[in-house]
C-alpha cells in the first residue's frame, strides 16, 4: 500500500504522525512524505540558514524510515489554500499515487495547518482519502481512529530529537503526554501509547479501517454493578 504523509513544517510529520507510519513501514507499506514549508521561521537567526539547517534535519528524521522527502519549499508562515498550492499537490498526489493521506486537521491551532488541510482536501479529490492527525495538546477534532504505536514510540521520539534547531524535548514530552493520554481514551495500559486521527466519510471514501495499521486492542471494563460468579 503507498501512504502519503503531507506536512507542513519540517518537524510536524514526525511529531503528530510518526508512530503511525512507523506502523505501516512495519507492515510493508510504502511511505512517502510531502512539507509544504521551508521552516525558515522557526527560529531566531539568518533565515536562509535555518531553512537549510531544517531540510537537513527533515532528511535525517525521514531517513529512520527509509523515505527521502519531497519539499515544496513554500514560504513558512505564510500557506493559503489558493490554486497554486493545489496545483502542486495535486502533483505529488499523482506521483504517488497513495492509498491513504494523512495532514493536519482543518482546526489546527497554526494557520499553515489549516490552509495546508484545505489544499489537501481540494486536491485529494477522488484520487485518496483524507486522514487527519492530532493538533497540539490534543486540542481539535475529536478521534474517530486510534493505531496503538507502543512498540514504536522510542523510535518516534528519536525522530523528532533528530530537528535539533527546534528544542525537541519540549516536543517529545507533548507527543509522548498526548499519546498516553490517546491510548487511556482507548482503555489501554499505563505504558501504551496510540495516536489518534479523525476522519471524515467522503464518498466514495466510507469506511478506511483497513487501510490504518491496529488499534489497542480492546480490553474488557469490570462492571462493578454486576455480582461476581462464584459468590
Amino acid at each position: 500500500m503507498n501512504v502519503l504523509a503531507i506536512g507542513a513544517h519540517p518537524d510536524d510529520i514526525e511529531i503528530f504522525m510518526f508512530g503511525t507510519l512507523a506502523a505501516c513501514a512495519a507492515r510493508g507499506d510504502r511511505l512517502h512524505y510531502v512539507i509544504a514549508t521551508d521552516g525558515a521561521r522557526g527560529g531566531a537567526g539568518d533565515p536562509a540558514q535555518l531553512r537549510s539547517t531544517r531540510m537537513a534535519e527533515a532528511r535525517a528524521a525521514a531517513a529512520l524510515l527509509g523515505v527521502v522527502p519531497r519539499f515544496l519549499d513554500l514560504p513558512d508562515g505564510e500557506l493559503v489554500p489558493d490554486a497554486a498550492l493545489v496545483a502542486v499537490l495535486k502533483t505529488a498526489i499523482a506521483d504517488y499515487e497513495p492509498d491513504l493521506i494523512f495532514t493536519h486537521p482543518a482546526n489546527d491551532y497554526h494557520g499553515d495547518h489549516r490552509a495546508l488541510s484545505e489544499a489537501v482536501r481540494i486536491a485529494a479529490s477522488f484520487a485518496a482519502p483524507v486522514i487527519h492527525c492530532d493538533a497540539l495538546r490534543g486540542v481539535g477534532p475529536a478521534p474517530t481512529h486510534y493505531v496503538d504505536i507502543t512498540a514504536h514510540c522510542e523510535a518516534k521520539e528519536r525522530a523528532i530529537r533528530a530537528h535539533v534547531s527546534q528544542d525537541p524535548e519540549r516536543f517529545v514530552a507533548a507527543a509522548r503526554q498526548l499519546n498516553t493520554f490517546r491510548a487511556s481514551q482507548a482503555n489501554d495500559g499505563p505504558d501504551q501509547q496510540a495516536e489518534a486521527f479523525h476522519f471524515e466519510p467522503t464518498f466514495p471514501f466510507v469506511d478506511i479501517r483497513d487501510l490504518l495499521p491496529a488499534a489497542p486492542p480492546v480490553r474488557p471494563v469490570v462492571n462493578r454493578a454486576r455480582p461476581r460468579k462464584g459468590r
